[in-house]
C-alpha cells in the first residue's frame, strides 16, 4: 500500500510546484483507521519550517457540515423540525416569490436566493485585497446586511440551487437560539468533544496559543508568497480550523454512521438524512452532483458514491471526502490558494481503492493533456514565436514584442490522449486553435500558421 502512494506524493508535488502552494498536508482513512498520513512542503516558509499532519489549517466550507450535524443533534433533540419556517427563529421574514424559506432549504442551498456575496466581501476586506469593507463581524450584522435581499430572490424555495454562505450563517445563528449556548460551544460540547477533537478552533485566542499552525499565505501575481491572516468572523459557514488527525476522527464518525470510539455524536438516521441527493448542483464536477445537507454527493465516482466538500478563505483551503461502501475517506488542507485539493483528494481516494488515477479519473487525464499543450510554440526556422500558457481550464496564445504583448483566450471544444480542439473569436469570426498531439512533438495549427512546441 505505502509503495502505491509514492504516486500520490509525487503528484502532489508535482502540483503544488506548478501552482506555487507552499504546504498541505493529507490523511487517508480505511476501514476504521488511517492508513496513510504526510505533509509536503512548508508551513513557514520564510522560516523553513515543515507541516505535520497535526498542523493547523482554516477548513473554510467544510465547516457547513459542522453546522448540519448541529441542526440535525437539535432536531433529534425535540428542538427543531426541519420543515420549520426560518423566519421562527430569526428576526427577518424569510421568504422567496411568497413561499416561506424552511430550514431544510438552507441546509441543501435551495432558498431562491442567489449568493449575496458578504463572505466574499468580508474576506477580500478582511486580509486587504480589495477597498471594499463589509463590516460583519456577528450573525446578527449579517442579518442585517440581508434586509433588502427581497429584490434579489431568482426562484421559488425548493426548486433551484444557490450556494448561499449567508443560509448557513442563519443557520449558526438557530443553533444558538434554541440551544441557549453560542453556536461555537454548541459544536464544540456535541461534536469536537465527543470525537476527542482536541485542536481543532473557532477563535483566534485558541489558535495563538497552538505552537503548530501554518502561516496563511496569500500567492500574488507574481508568484511571491505575502503572509497574511485567517479571516476571523463568522462561524457558521467557514469559520473552523483543524489538523489532519482530527479532521480523520471525523471522517471515521461519518463512515461508520455517526459514532466514533462507541461514542454516538448523531444517529444513523441523521447521517443518512445529510448524505441524501435533494437538490441538483448544476454546475458540479459529476453529471449527478447534488447538495445534502452540508455535503455533496455523486453517485458516479468509480462507480461508487462519494460524499465530499471543499473549503476556502483563499489563504487556505481544504477538502474532505469519504465513500460509506468502502469505508474510505481522505482529509487534504494547505495554507494557500492553488491547484483544487478536492482533484488531490479524489486521486488518492482512487489510488486507495486501487485504480490508476490518471487512467479513470477524466478531470486527473484532461489536466495532464492541458499541461501537454503549454509551452513555446514557432513557426518554419522560428520565424514566428508564440506562447500557449494555461489559464485554469482555458489556453492562452500570447504574443511578445518589445512593445506590445498579446493575450488570446483559448476554449476548449475537445480533448483527447491525441488530439485537441479550442477556439477563439475575433472581429465576429471563430478561429480553430489545433493540437496534433504525438509522443515527443506537439503541433497547433492556428489561422494560416503551423506551430511547433519547442519547450515547456
Amino acid at each position: 500500500m505505502y509503495m502505491e502512494f509514492n504516486k500520490l506524493d509525487s503528484f502532489v508535488i508535482e502540483k503544488m510546484s506548478q501552482t506555487k502552494i507552499p504546504g498541505l498536508s493529507l490523511a487517508i482513512v480505511k476501514d476504521g483507521k488511517v492508513v496513510y498520513s504526510r505533509s509536503y512542503g512548508f508551513k513557514d516558509v520564510e522560516r523553513g519550517l515543515a507541516p505535520t499532519t497535526k498542523t493547523i489549517y482554516g477548513i473554510g466550507s467544510v465547516t457547513k457540515s459542522f453546522t448540519a450535524l448541529a441542526i440535525l443533534k437539535l432536531v433529534e433533540n425535540g428542538k427543531l423540525s426541519l420543515d420549520d419556517e426560518v423566519s421562527k427563529y430569526v428576526p427577518i421574514k424569510l421568504e422567496a416569490l411568497g413561499k416561506p424559506i424552511k430550514v431544510h432549504h438552507l441546509l441543501t442551498h435551495s432558498s431562491g436566493i442567489p449568493a449575496l456575496a458578504y463572505a466574499e466581501a468580508f474576506i477580500r476586506g478582511s486580509l486587504g485585497l480589495d477597498t471594499r469593507w463589509l463590516p460583519v463581524s456577528t450573525p446578527e450584522d449579517v442579518i442585517a446586511f440581508m434586509s433588502d435581499y427581497g429584490s434579489w430572490v431568482h426562484s421559488e424555495p425548493g426548486t433551484r440551487y444557490f450556494y448561499l454562505n449567508e443560509g448557513y450563517v442563519l443557520l449558526g445563528y438557530i443553533v444558538s437560539r434554541i440551544s441557549g449556548t453560542s453556536y461555537e460551544d454548541f459544536v464544540r460540547t456535541n461534536i469536537l468533544k465527543p470525537l476527542g477533537m482536541e485542536r481543532t478552533y473557532f477563535e483566534e485566542s485558541e489558535v495563538s496559543r497552538d505552537s503548530d499552525v501554518a502561516v496563511p499565505y496569500i500567492i500574488d501575481r507574481d508568484g511571491r508568497y505575502i503572509r497574511s491572516r485567517f479571516p476571523y468572523g463568522i462561524k457558521a459557514d467557514g469559520g473552523l480550523l483543524s489538523n489532519c488527525e482530527d479532521m480523520a476522527k471525523y471522517i471515521l464518525m461519518l463512515i461508520n454512521r455517526g459514532s466514533y470510539n462507541e461514542v454516538e455524536v448523531v444517529s444513523r438516521y441523521s447521517i443518512e438524512l445529510m448524505e441524501r441527493k435533494y437538490i441538483r448542483i448544476p454546475s458540479g464536477l459529476f453529471k449527478d452532483d447534488s447538495y445534502g445537507y452540508g455535503l455533496t454527493i455523486t453517485d458516479e465516482f468509480l462507480g461508487r458514491k462519494l460524499v465530499r466538500h471543499s473549503g476556502s478563505v483563499l489563504v487556505y483551503t481544504a477538502f474532505m471526502g469519504y465513500i460509506p461502501s468502502d469505508k474510505v475517506g481522505v482529509v487534504v488542507l494547505a495554507n494557500a490558494s492553488g491547484y483544487p485539493l478536492s482533484f488531490i483528494g479524489m486521486y488518492a481516494l482512487a489510488l486507495t481503492l486501487g485504480y490508476d488515477p490518471e487512467n479513470s479519473l477524466y478531470f486527473i487525464k484532461q489536466d495532464k493533456i492541458i499541461d501537454k499543450l503549454t509551452g513555446v510554440y514557432e513557426t518554419y526556422k522560428g520565424t514566428y514565436r508564440v506562447y500557449v500558457k494555461r489559464m485554469g481550464d482555458f489556453l492562452a496564445i500570447e504574443y511578445k514584442d518589445r512593445y506590445r504583448e498579446i493575450v488570446t483566450p483559448l476554449v476548449p471544444l475537445e480533448l483527447s490522449d491525441e488530439y485537441a480542439k479550442y477556439y477563439t473569436v475575433s472581429y465576429g469570426s471563430r478561429i480553430d486553435a489545433e493540437f496534433f498531439i504525438e509522443k515527443d512533438r506537439v503541433t497547433m495549427i492556428y489561422e494560416r500558421y503551423k506551430f511547433v512546441k519547442k519547450s515547456a
